[in-house]
């Protein structure tokens, strides 16, 4: 996330739903208690809709988490402020807190996975259909090596198997090469890593989810195999394709 566009953002939200009293006209004493706010509905509407992005991001839950205590009747915004405010804390002291409280450790993010799976599994994790979004972003990765290789006759865990076996390329059957092909220790070993590694993938991940009704897993496991492909997926995007005719 760019911090500083997103708090210059939610600041611009909290300067223009802030409670004034309206200006006064020339030559007319006003005696109302109304307040309004800072901004015009259109402004403070066309905010909300990049904030709203912004708080869903940091704080996922924000819309039940702060709650409506029945002051939307003088400042209908006064929920998305609260959130707000609270959104900018925790951009601000995030890392503080973590220090402070003994959890500094490093942070993972979906959206930094390799954009072969986070691409394609984006829209359903936003929604919280993480199970759906795993499988997605699995099948995206197999396309990509698909295209990579043009092997449209095999498919996830034969797929891998076949274009990063140790066996010279065959006409239709190009390898990938991740470490050079020179059958020492370090490339058999890295070979046989890749494709036991990609069938562990589509069998213990992608198929239960695709197979059989579960419930839903939490964000933080789902991210874990979310990532156990975008692993799977820079080696793919890092090798280079070795054709029969390049032997």
């Amino acid at each position: 996330m760019d911090t500083k566009w997103a708090l210059g953002e939610i600041d611009n939200f909290l300067a223009l739903t802030k409670m004034r009293r309206p200006t006064s006209q020339p030559g007319v004493i006003s005696v109302s208690a109304r307040l309004i706010t800072a901004g015009n509905q259109t402004e403070i509407i066309a905010s909300a809709q990049v904030v709203e992005q912004i708080f869903d991001r940091v704080i996922r839950d924000w819309r039940t988490l702060v709650s409506s205590d029945g002051t939307e009747t003088v400042n209908r915004w006064v929920q998305h402020r609260e959130a707000a405010m609270r959104v900018r804390t925790e951009i601000l002291r995030q890392e503080e807190v973590r220090e402070k409280l003994g959890d500094n450790a490093p942070l993972l993010s979906a959206s930094q996975l390799h954009p072969w799976v986070w691409d394609g599994a984006r829209s359903l994790w936003q929604s919280a259909h993480y199970r759906e979004a795993i499988r997605a972003g699995s099948i995206k990765l197999n396309a990509e090596t698909q295209n990579k290789t043009g092997r449209f006759d095999v498919v996830e865990a034969d797929l891998f198997k076949q274009v990063f076996t140790a066996d010279p390329p065959q006409p239709g059957k190009p390898r990938l090469r991740v470490l050079p092909a020179d059958q020492s220790k370090t490339f058999l070993s890295f070979t046989r890593g890749v494709m036991a590694y990609a069938e562990g993938c589509y069998a213990a991940i992608r198929n239960p989810s695709s197979h059989a009704i579960q419930d839903e897993m939490p964000e933080g496991e789902a991210l874990e195999q979310l990532a156990a492909f975008s692993v799977l997926a820079r080696w793919v995007d890092s090798a280079t394709v070795i054709t029969a005719t390049e032997v």
